[in-house]
């Protein structure tokens, strides 16, 4: 199959910075959400899945189409629910699970109750995100874990190796560089299941191919992914 065949197979979603989502089945069902708001059956909705899935990617798209309000947890921690929100629709809370495991304390939890309580009066909405679910958070204000209970919930997985070779083209056509079939499937071999390290291999073979004025081809690839190894160790 061509480089080309292989971004053609996937539905594109445009994201912030000209970046595309590429539809896949390990993300069909949360992207089945982002495509359904503001008709949602809750205020809320929380996306979960491991580092690097495409968690906050999608949460992009979500808050380009939605106009939505980022809020992080040191301003959640730090303001008034109804000031944060000042009148949007939409608010969004990227990696929340994060700041509970980093930062937690009882306000954060308060914080995080009066801003869905605020949310569901205005008849807005709020997209969440996290490596795991609210279920499985240490929450000890019963009123928070109740409403969170009522969020619904779709889970994001690792991409699979068809979703994985079209990022990967995709990632080297946005910097005007071509690579070969041979080079994808060395890849796909080799390649931890996430985002980020496709990320920092493409940026590593875009360095390395620039410095040394090479083509990319499996004997560059094989050196990045061999130094990117020894960085880790």
């Amino acid at each position: 199959m061509s480089t080309t065949q292989l971004l053609l197979n996937f539905e594109h979603r445009p994201a912030l910075e000209a970046e595309d989502f590429l539809v896949a089945p390990c993300n069909n069902d949360a992207v089945a959400w982002i495509d359904r708001w503001p008709d949602w059956p809750t205020p809320a909705l929380f996306l979960h899945g491991p580092a690097g899935c495409g968690k906050s990617h999608l949460a992009q798209v979500f808050q380009a189409r939605t106009k939505a309000v980022a809020i992080t947890s040191m301003e959640l921690a730090q303001n008034d629910p109804p000031a944060l929100l000042a009148g949007a629709g939409a608010c969004l809370l990227d990696d929340l699970d994060q700041a509970f495991d980093n930062n937690y304390s009882d306000g954060l939890e308060v914080a995080l109750l009066h801003l869905y309580n605020t949310v569901r009066e205005a008849g807005a909405t709020m997209l969440m995100t996290g490596r795991v679910p609210p279920s499985r958070w240490p929450l000890q204000l019963a009123d928070l874990s109740s409403r969170l209970k009522t969020a619904t919930v779709a889970e994001i997985g690792p991409p699979d190796d068809a979703l994985l070779a079209a990022v990967l083209v995709k990632q080297f056509a946005d910097r005007q560089l071509k690579i070969d079939g041979d080079v994808v499937a060395f890849v796909q071999l080799r390649i931890e299941r996430s985002f980020v390290a496709l990320g920092q291999l493409v940026d590593g073979v875009d360095k390395m191919a620039m410095a040394e004025k090479r083509r990319i081809t499996v004997p560059l690839v094989r050196q990045v992914l061999h130094d990117l190894n020894k960085t880790d160790e």
